[in-house]
Parts: C-alpha cells; sequence; structure tokens
C-alpha cells in the first residue's frame, strides 16, 4: 500500500513540474523559431535574438526596470528588516496596529494600490515619470520582506544576544556581530523576493509610468497586444535564464552560509 501511495506521489509531482515548466520550454523552444508567426515551426534561427539586442526600445525597457527593482530591492530590504526587528524584540504602543498595516499590502489587490498612486499623482500635480514608480513598487515590496525577515527571527534564540551583551557588547555591537550574521539567509532570501517582485510587477507600473519609461512588464503588454512577436519568446528565455542564475547563485551563498555555520555565533 506504501509503496503503491509512493508511485501515485511521484507521478502526481511529475504531472505538477510538467505543467509548470513545459510552457517554459515551449516558449524557449519557439525564441529559436524561424517563423515570424509565433506557433508555427519552419525551422532554426537565431535572429530574433540580434533583432532584440539591437531594439532600443526593448534595451531602454530593460534598463528602465532593473533600475527600478534594484532600488526597490535595496528600499524595502533596509526598512522590512528594520520593521521585522522592531516588531519583533520591542513593544511600544500600536505595535498591534502596525503589524496588521504591513500585512494589507499583501493581501490588497495590485490594481487598488496602482490607481490611489495615479489619483494621488494627479491630485499634487505629480508628472508621472520612471520615478513615480517607486513608492508602489516599495509598499508592496517592503511588506513581503518584513515577514521573511520576521519567519527568521522567530527561529531567533534571543540568548545569543543576551551572552554578547554580558561579554560587554552594546547594541550596535550586538545587532551587527550576533543578530544580523544569524538572521542574514532570511535578508538575502527577502531582497531576491522584492527584486523578482519589481522586476516582474505589471499592475502598478501601468498606472504610474509615464510616456517614454515603460517598465519591461508594461513594454511586453502593448507588444503583446498587437500578436506575439518571436522577438516576446527570446526576450522572456533570457529573463528565465536570468532569474534562474540569480537563484542559482543566492541558493549556493546561503549553502556556504550554512557550511560555515551561518546559523551559530
Amino acid at each position: 500500500m506504501r509503496k503503491k501511495t509512493k508511485i501515485i506521489l511521484g507521478i502526481f509531482s511529475v504531472m505538477v513540474f510538467l505543467f509548470f515548466y513545459i510552457p517554459l520550454f515551449v516558449v524557449m523552444a519557439f525564441s529559436f523559431n524561424d517563423s515570424s508567426v509565433g506557433t508555427v515551426w519552419t525551422g532554426f534561427t537565431t535572429q530574433w535574438y540580434e533583432s532584440l539586442f539591437s531594439n532600443r526600445q526593448i534595451l531602454s525597457a530593460v534598463q528602465n526596470s532593473l533600475y527600478i527593482a534594484v532600488v526597490t530591492t535595496i528600499i524595502s530590504t533596509i526598512l522590512g528588516t528594520l520593521a521585522a526587528i522592531a516588531l519583533y524584540h520591542y513593544n511600544f504602543p500600536g505595535k498591534r496596529f502596525l503589524n496588521v498595516i504591513f500585512y494589507i499590502p499583501v493581501a490588497m489587490p495590485e490594481i487598488v494600490v496602482g490607481i490611489s498612486l495615479l489619483a494621488l499623482y494627479a491630485m499634487v500635480g505629480m508628472t508621472l515619470g520612471l520615478n513615480t514608480v517607486f513608492p508602489g513598487h516599495v509598499v508592496m515590496a517592503t511588506s513581503f520582506v518584513m515577514l521573511v525577515v520576521m519567519a527568521r527571527l522567530h527561529g531567533f534564540d534571543p540568548a545569543m544576544e543576551e551572552a554578547a551583551k554580558d561579554l560587554g557588547a552594546n547594541k550596535w555591537q550586538t545587532f551587527w556581530r550576533v543578530t544580523f550574521p544569524l538572521i542574514f539567509p532570511g535578508v538575502l532570501a527577502a531582497s531576491l523576493l522584492a527584486f523578482t517582485i519589481s522586476l516582474d510587477e505589471f499592475v502598478v507600473a501601468f498606472f504610474t509610468t509615464g510616456p517614454g519609461s515603460n517598465t519591461l512588464p508594461v513594454l511586453i503588454y502593448s507588444m503583446v497586444r498587437r500578436g506575439v512577436s518571436p522577438e516576446i519568446n527570446a526576450l522572456s528565455t533570457i529573463m528565465l535564464i536570468f532569474i534562474v542564475i540569480v537563484v542559482l547563485i543566492v541558493g549556493r551563498v546561503l549553502i556556504q552560509i550554512q557550511s560555515r555555520g551561518g546559523d551559530r555565533p
């Protein structure tokens, strides 16, 4: 009976993985399709990658998305980590209220954030551009960072900090030499999550970007409306490979931290 259960679970797991990854492999395959029609295979070519790298509009959108993602990651990681530490270590008036406030962006539909920011910008007379995307991305990413770091802190042993203080370390030294190294894997994972959220976010960027400052998801949406171009398949393949490389690098760093005793002071 147990053997049959394992076989059934194994088959089900394979089917789930196929369901998720077959579309990705299809996109990668058709990025080398010689036909300009994305659904008909006529031969192998790399012309769409050459066309992609010569398309200034796409390259500009990639640059905009990376710029927004990097800045959003830095700001949200700092704010989310500090918020998680404050909510975990300290008791103060309004703590429960702030805790609920940080959960709201996680459950709130992105379209609500986008429309709210658009209304705010219109009310204050702010011109839409690349920098008007940051507030929405930072708000959403900070909440996810806080949740990830908070989860890491719940497995944290407060006796480590007490031992450091007993040995003469002040609060600043205790944080940088004990607390931060112990929660660093969680901070690193949270920053990766914030980066990916900002990089592929569409709804808020759609409402808050101005003319000539498109992000990559917004540009892809406008291109898809005219039909699926092989350039989009090539761009999707490059983005997929980029994300996989980043995840592998972060995973390797986390493994090295664990092997060097990252969970011990």
